[in-house]
């Protein structure tokens, strides 16, 4: 398993916070995340055999945030 913190802009309430952490749960190869509004960001536990930052990134910005 390996770790990530994505840094996501765009986000301004708890709604927010909940999109983020869906899409990011429905990846294949996501065991967790944990998504702060506080500090603007996602931490990630995923199997990198299943899945790439590319594609965390890519539902992120397809749930109307920006990764940054």
């Amino acid at each position: 398993m390996q770790h990530t913190i994505i840094n996501i802009k765009g986000m301004t309430c708890g709604g927010c916070t909940s999109s983020v952490t869906r899409v990011l749960s429905a990846i294949s190869g996501v065991s967790e995340v944990n998504v702060s509004l506080e500090h603007a960001n996602a931490e990630v536990t995923f199997d990198p055999d299943k899945t790439t930052l590319e594609a965390m990134h890519k539902v992120i910005d397809g749930a109307g945030f920006e990764v940054g």
